[in-house]
């Protein structure tokens, strides 16, 4: 489980970005592919109920969160975030994610419908048991998050990681940040507040 050091945000960031690559580089193919089907899971069950559910395309050392789809029922539709531009919120539209977008990363096709999801799988760098979380810090999730809840669109959100991105000690949140309902991680399923 990662702790991290009594220090800047910016550098918790940075310890768990280079713990989260550390542990990634260490899988091999079929232990990463089993890892990601101990978190589809987990988090199957968390699926119902819900019409749209958020995913995202994982950057190389993220958990892929791929194999829930599979999970999917009738009558559900899976989003992904979309982008105009670099300076763009964030928003969801419906899948697939086939095209690159302002970062290179897949996104949908800007003609794909746009969706309010109500269950949104957040990626994470780290986040502690209280669902504080630390992303890659340009703060898209808690913009559209916030918007989302704003607009009284009830949204319940679950962050995805690997085991390591776990603190056990809290983690300094900023005024902004808004907190992840659970986290989920291939061992365990942790409700969060």
């Amino acid at each position: 489980m990662a702790v991290p050091s009594p220090s800047s945000k910016a550098q918790i960031r940075a310890d768990a970005l280079e713990e989260r690559r550390d542990f990634a580089r260490a899988l091999t193919p079929a232990l990463r592919a089993d890892l990601e089907a101990k978190l589809a899971g987990i988090v199957a069950p968390h699926l119902i109920g819900a019409r749209v559910i958020a995913f995202y395309h994982p950057l190389k050392h993220e958990i892929g969160p791929y194999g829930i789809r599979d999970f999917l029922g009738d009558g559900q539709r899976a989003a992904f975030p979309w982008f105009a531009g670099r300076d763009a919120r964030m928003v969801f539209r419906e899948a697939p994610a086939a095209e690159p977008g302002p970062w290179g990363v897949l996104q949908p096709a800007a003609e794909a419908e746009a969706l309010a999801p109500d269950l949104v799988l957040v990626p994470l760098v780290l986040a502690d048991r209280r669902g504080t979380r630390i992303g890659h810090g340009k703060g898209h999730y808690d913009r559209a998050l916030a918007h989302l809840r704003e607009g009284g669109h009830g949204v319940r959100t679950i962050g995805i990681g690997w085991e390591t991105q776990i603190s056990e000690i809290p983690i300094p949140a900023d005024p902004w940040d808004v907190p992840l309902d659970a986290l989920a991680t291939p061992a365990e399923w942790i409700e969060c507040r």
